[in-house]
């Protein structure tokens, strides 16, 4: 009788054993991808310079930061440096010989330290952006007083076409160029209660440029060589790519040093662009550890293209690490975006565990065929539930 009791006993541990194994292969095969948004899923929204309108006015910083929490949005990303300019009061700049764009707003306050106060008090977190990273216009300032400091390409040339129009590519290799990028981020780090720092794909290079006389120089001295003619070449390639990534390093060590718990966060195009037109190694910035987020911009309006780019191996990596997100068009000035193509992609986004961030405040809103109060509807089906992002009050 003993006997059989134990076999009995033997044979239900058995089937435990094996409907627990098959329990966890069933929750890890059918959980959805919306369990499965990282605990600090990206909602965010980029402020850029057309929506000063709003920046430079209190009230409608107050109105704009409510709606984006009622919304359940959760970052936003107010630019910070565009055009070659500073958006804030900047000593760094001052002193380097730019003027800020705009210094304060209507009312004499710092439009910075106000929306990112006003934030904080609706459990929203500010991010400054670095929009145009390496790059500016060629009657800036920035290049006109330090024309030692921009790169150019094989022929001389120093200016490339983007969607800002005409610009110029400052050296990345120069250390006064990284001393000077450096310190505008640790003024903004040390003296505004930031939750990071963003970088987006104009931290770059355009693979054409790197044959001035100050990189010449330096590639001769380490590699006994001259640039090669031929600008796609791998080693000259990677030489400058890993250039720019060691410069990366040095700029979150500096970030950490200041504020340790500082959201590091980069923005770039996806990987096989990023690297082979703008030597952007971002990958390895991952495998190094010094991106704490990361959002993929995947501006597409056929659904199956921007399906396949959010579906690559790259970030399917990167969100096994770190919170990542997709950047969506959401409309330009000229060119509105129908509200159906932005639930489309949000949802594919989320299907794929992955955050979203808007390109930008005001196109949630304006430059619609829809009406505001159709945007609002639509926008409040995208986020059904609050996702507050935590924030570490001693960053």
């Amino acid at each position: 009788m003993r006997q059989a009791w134990r076999q009995l006993f033997k044979y239900i541990f058995l089937l435990l054993v094996l409907l627990s194994f098959v329990t966890v292969l069933l929750v890890d095969t059918l959980t959805p991808a919306m369990a499965q948004l990282p605990r600090q899923e990206i909602r965010g929204v980029w402020m850029t310079n057309n929506d000063f309108d709003t920046l430079k006015n209190r009230a409608k910083v107050q109105d704009a930061v409510s709606q984006l929490r009622r919304l359940n949005f959760n970052t936003i990303y107010p630019v910070v440096w565009n055009s070659g300019y500073v958006m804030y009061p900047s000593a760094v700049a001052q002193r380097t010989g730019i003027q800020p764009f705009v210094l304060r707003g209507l009312d004499g306050r710092d439009i910075l330290a106000d929306l990112i106060a006003q934030a904080h008090r609706q459990g929203l977190l500010v991010i400054p952006w670095f929009e145009f990273g390496l790059m500016a216009p060629p009657t800036s300032e920035l290049a006109l007083n330090h024309p030692d400091w921009l790169t150019q390409k094989r022929d001389g040339s120093q200016t490339s076409i983007s969607t800002a129009g005409e610009v110029v590519w400052l050296n990345p290799f120069h250390p006064q160029v990284q001393q000077f990028i450096t310190n505008l981020v640790l003024e903004i780090v040390t003296q505004y209660d930031v939750d990071g720092i963003q970088f987006d794909d104009h931290m770059s290079l355009p693979y054409e440029f790197g044959y001035d006389k100050y990189t010449d120089a330096l590639y001769s001295q380490e590699t006994k060589n001259h640039p090669p003619i031929n600008y796609q070449d791998p080693t000259w390639m990677r030489w400058r790519a890993d250039k720019i990534t060691a410069f990366m390093v040095q700029l979150n060590q500096a970030v950490k040093a200041r504020k340790p718990r500082a959201i590091f966060s980069v923005s770039p195009n996806y990987y096989d662009f990023a690297y082979n037109f703008h030597l952007q190694d971002w990958l390895t910035w991952l495998r190094l550890n010094i991106v704490d987020e990361l959002i993929v911009q995947v501006y597409r309006s056929n659904l199956q293209n921007f399906t396949e780019n959010i579906s690559r191996p790259e970030i399917q990596k990167a969100q096994q690490m770190i919170p990542t997100g997709i950047g969506i068009m959401a409309g330009l000035r000229n060119s509105p975006v129908p509200m159906k193509q932005i639930q489309s992609q949000v949802q594919a986004s989320q299907q794929r565990g992955l955050g979203v961030a808007f390109f930008y405040y005001e196109s949630l809103w304006n430059y619609a065929s829809e009406s505001l109060t159709e945007r609002l509807v639509g926008f409040q089906t995208l986020f059904s539930a609050p996702a507050l992002r935590a924030r570490n009050e001693q960053l």
